[in-house]
Formats: C-alpha cells, sequence, structure tokens
C-alpha cells in the first residue's frame, strides 16, 4: 500500500500524523507529507484511520 497526500487539499491541522506518525510528517510549508513510499501490514489500520480522520479528504491510502 502507498499513502499520499494532496497538497493543494491540506489545511495542516495535523490529525494524521497524532494518528499515524510513522507514514505521516509536517512539511516545512506547515502541511502533511507522506514520509514513507510503502505503508507496511502492520501500519495499515492506522494509515486507514488516518485517511478517515482527514477533515478535508486530502489523504489516499491504496
Amino acid at each position: 500500500m502507498k499513502a499520499f497526500v494532496d497538497k493543494d487539499t491540506c489545511i495542516g491541522c495535523g490529525a494524521c500524523t497524532g494518528i499515524c506518525p510513522e507514514i505521516f510528517d509536517m512539511d516545512d510549508d506547515g502541511l502533511a507529507v507522506a514520509i514513507s513510499d510503502e505503508v507496511s501490514a502492520e501500519l495499515e489500520d492506522s494509515a486507514a484511520e488516518a485517511q478517515d480522520s482527514c477533515p478535508v479528504s486530502a489523504i489516499t491510502v491504496e
């Protein structure tokens, strides 16, 4: 699985980094970024939770 953040949609709320810091971080511009190319099996549930918790649906995990 891979995680993506749409930087044009992201508002920088930080929910994803709180839920799944192994995959998401805040960039220098104050917006979220996926810091790992692959989402490991152990992190699939928390990455999906981060996707579902994003208030502007900026995260895609596929």
